[in-house]
């Protein structure tokens, strides 16, 4: 064999694999079939979208500057100038990951992969000669990429991916949005703060499927109050253009509605980046859409390993890493005829969304709670009857502690309000000690702050305990 460990995609997952194989003795080649290096997240995903919306929350805070007895008169934006900060601070992120795949430590392969067997990949770059590589483990991570639903017409209608809006310097004047999970609700935000006319059209009978409903409900107020439209529980009928304008058909609560916009984003979801790497041939079957695979990240073939997006079940970089590591320290136990094999454990799943507000959540939420049938119980409290919030302005929405019923370990928490990605870490702390709700109770919390909320649930749950 060529190699020990073999990764197909040098983005989150593959670049943490790699580096951990490497700290194992594992040799260890990472191929990167991309046009530029750096993975989802640096390139099209968390970092650039997080840059366009710190330029929104900057413009929304203009736009409020009266409520708080200030005066910033007649203010603009640029939206050529937003792209070049995005371009300038991603190139510096990406040239970073670029250099840590080129360090050395392991080999890296600019090339697309496919497989010919479950050993052997077949390797192809432009300008170069094809060629092949065996290896005796293998992971794939080679992320996702935009999924077209079956609409009548949504091609036609040429929409705008995440992709390209976060390219665009041109700012529409109106929007269609269509899905509701964290890329589709992040674009709403974007544009609405920078005072776009924004339309949120969604199947399901939430934004953010998943998500209990009253945090999901708190974000839907939440732009309605600025003037957006939102329409959940539709059925979309057909996406076209007509006289100079693109438009959206569905049905909802019973009628048929057309909505005209200068522009539609399709947010409705992502779809493992699998199609050409021939896993029919190594024997590595899908869940559809995602690889199969095992808590040990194994695959249906055990010296395969599958990690990041590529396989699910939660599309997050923090667990994608996780992911990683585990399947490199797993792929150096099968190489050294090992058998005690790591787990990943979801048990401090963390997901955020960098809307206005933000929601943010850790654990299990009540809805994952009653389906695995544990006994719970929940508190919350508004940010809207505390001080620091009004302080700030920022009284949307509440925090959210589950603990279980007979132990009183924390199960979970969920923020909506300000702040919410930063808030959470709170109860990640909390909870990767299993810390009960009483516990957390005891903590001393400064005042007057943002934190001190965490303090009210979990006295609540205290004392009910």
């Amino acid at each position: 064999m060529d190699y020990d460990f073999a990764i197909i995609g040098g983005g989150s997952a593959g670049y943490a694999a790699a580096r951990t194989a490497v700290a194992l003795g594992l040799k260890t080649v990472v191929i990167e079939g991309g046009q530029e290096m750096g993975g989802l997240c640096i390139l099209r995903g968390c970092m650039p979208s997080k840059t366009l919306i710190e330029s929104a929350n900057r413009f929304m805070t203009l736009r409020r500057a009266k409520e708080f007895g200030l005066r910033a008169d007649q203010i603009d934006f640029k939206g050529d100038e937003i792209i070049a900060r995005k371009r300038r601070l991603i190139g510096g992120f990406a040239d970073y990951r670029r250099g840590q795949l080129e360090s050395g430590k392991f080999d890296l392969i600019r090339a697309r992969a496919s497989f010919t067997d479950s050993h052997t990949l077949h390797l192809e770059w432009s300008g170069e000669p094809p060629r092949t590589l065996t290896a005796k483990v293998f992971l794939i991570s080679t992320g996702s990429e935009v999924s077209w639903p079956d609409i009548e017409g949504l091609r036609l209608a040429k929409p705008m991916t995440s992709d390209e809006l976060l390219e665009s310097a041109h700012v529409p004047k109106s929007a269609i949005v269509l899905g509701s999970g964290p890329v589709a609700l992040e674009a709403a935000h974007y544009w609405d703060a920078l005072g776009v006319k924004v339309t949120i059209v969604q199947r399901g009978p939430q934004l953010l499927t998943g998500m209990d409903r009253d945090v999901a409900d708190v974000v839907a107020e939440a732009f309605r109050k600025r003037g957006t439209q939102v329409f959940t529980e539709t059925k979309l009928l057909r996406c076209g253009q007509a006289n100079g304008a693109k438009f959206v058909e569905f049905e909802h609560a019973g009628d048929t509605h057309r909505i005209e916009a200068e522009e539609i984003l399709n947010s409705l979801g992502r779809r493992p980046a699998v199609s050409s790497l021939g896993l029919e041939k190594a024997g590595v079957k899908l869940r559809a859409p995602h690889v199969h695979i095992q808590p040990t990240q194994q695959t249906s073939q055990p010296h395969i390993f599958a990690a990041g997006d590529v396989s699910g079940p939660h599309e997050i970089v923090h667990i994608a890493i996780n992911q990683g590591e585990i399947a490199a320290r797993n792929a150096a136990k099968i190489i050294r005829n090992q058998t005690n094999l790591e787990q990943t454990d979801f048990r401090l799943k963390l997901f955020a969304v960098f809307t206005e507000p933000q929601v943010a959540v850790v654990g299990l939420t009540e809805n994952e709670a009653t389906g695995k049938a544990l006994p719970f119980r929940a508190a919350s409290y508004p940010f809207n009857d505390h001080g620091k919030s009004e302080v700030m302005g920022e009284t949307e929405g509440f925090v959210k502690l589950l603990a279980h019923a007979e132990t009183g370990e924390i199960l979970g928490g969920a923020v909506v309000g300000p702040h919410a990605s930063d808030l959470i870490h709170e109860v990640v702390v909390a909870m990767a000690f299993r810390s009960t709700a009483t516990q957390f109770a005891a903590i001393p919390h400064y005042h007057p702050t943002l934190a001190e909320i965490w303090t009210y649930p979990a006295e609540e749950l205290a004392e009910s305990a």
